[in-house]
């Protein structure tokens, strides 16, 4: 069996699937329509299938080993501006990062594995995945189960920032952990025209600000990569009052674990001495909601032999300060997380993840179903 060959068969199949998702999308938590007719074909391909909310978990085969293959099927919460016949139905809901794509792709080799499950000799687990945007659904997922006995696991994530067609490969770290932030600086209100009775916190949390960027810049080992980013400021609603109090939001994002709790305890440190010094106080919450995406390099150097064997055009790509909650898996089972690229200036497939324009090169969705077969079979093997 070729799984290329087999691929280019349903490449129409593919491509409808994945337009009919793009049409009717569904975000965190709400893939009710999605799953079902995820759940509907794998039933009738004979998969053994276990509920998670929203989530699907289908099993095909037997044996000592168990690979995984996982799709995110959540859309966001944006207006589609695409001019297209498969163009959102739901206002303000949008297929802006590819999911549609993710579980289009999955789906085709759900198909393949299924019209070939006597030659595989051991379980292929599919993983359908709710709420990988803000949700953690990949936490809902394994807690329901989908890694019990999982021996390796692999995702796939069409990729705006390779050609259409390659498949990027990258071993070890590959993207960012990320955590949000919110901080409250507290003074004393009062008159604009009398700041002297005050403890203003506007410039309390403006040198905050700016101290907090020195982290990045000198508190983080130059060979290493760490971000904070302060993303919304609040305070006051008046012409001439001086607000008590300021609210601060970011994220943070790091490679490391132990970047990650260097970023933390220096923020801590920092408010605390810039408030302290002008007789304010404080008041910090850090949610660390995604780890890194590291790659497991036998896993990766053997998904780049997967794609040489069978002449899948593959290539490095890039780490990204992007997150991605696959990571989750890939702290308790070995893998990787590839990626498929779907940039086609000449189509005007131009457009970034999350914007309101982005698309995918529909022509090579049955490639990332042909890594997916192929993944499955050969590391079964």
């Amino acid at each position: 069996m070729n799984p290329v060959e087999e691929a280019l068969k349903i490449k129409d199949e593919i491509i409808a699937w994945r337009r009919d998702f793009h049409m009717h999308p569904e975000i965190k938590y709400e893939e009710e329509r999605t799953s079902a007719i995820v759940e509907e074909h794998l039933r009738e391909w004979g998969y053994r299938i276990k509920r998670v909310g929203t989530g699907v978990i289908a099993d095909i085969g037997k044996g000592k080993k168990t690979m995984a293959l996982r799709a995110d099927m959540d859309a966001l919460p944006i207006q589609e501006e695409n001019d297209v016949p498969y163009k959102s139905r739901v206002p303000g809901k949008m297929h802006a990062c590819g999911h549609d794509a993710h579980t289009a792709m999955l789906l085709g080799a759900a198909k393949i594995i299924a019209e070939h499950s006597d030659e595989l000799t051991g379980r292929v687990r599919l993983i359908f995945q709710p709420a990988e945007e803000g949700g953690n659904g990949a936490v809902k997922m394994i807690e329901g189960g989908a890694l019990e006995g999982v021996d390796a696991v692999f995702g796939l994530h069409v990729w705006h920032d390779l050609p259409s067609g390659i498949i990027g490969i990258r071993e070890g770290p590959f993207m960012a952990g990320a955590g949000i932030f919110l901080a409250r600086i507290t003074g004393k209100g009062g008159h604009g025209a009398s700041p002297h009775q005050t403890v203003d916190p506007i410039p309390i949390a403006a040198e905050a600000i700016l101290a907090l960027q020195t982290i990045a810049s000198r508190n983080v080992p130059p060979i290493e990569t760490g971000v904070v980013s302060v993303t919304a400021i609040h305070a006051g609603t008046a012409f001439n009052v001086i607000p008590e109090e300021v609210e601060m939001k970011g994220t943070i994002r790091f490679f490391k674990h132990e970047i990650g709790e260097l970023i933390q305890r220096r923020m801590g440190e920092i408010l605390e001495g810039v408030t302290k010094a002008h007789g304010a106080s404080y008041r910090l919450s850090i949610e660390e909601l995604v780890p890194p995406t590291v790659n497991d390099v036998r896993m990766a150097r053997f998904a780049r032999r997967v794609a040489e064997k069978y002449g899948l055009r593959h290539d490095d790509v890039e780490p990204t300060m992007g997150a991605e909650d696959f990571a989750f898996y890939l702290q308790r089972v070995p893998g990787a997380f590839l990626t498929l690229g779907i940039y086609n200036e000449e189509k005007g497939i131009i457009h970034p993840h999350h914007h309101p324009r982005f698309d995918v090169d529909e022509d090579v969705l049955h490639l990332g179903t042909a890594m997916e077969v192929a993944l499955a079979f050969e590391f079964l093997r």
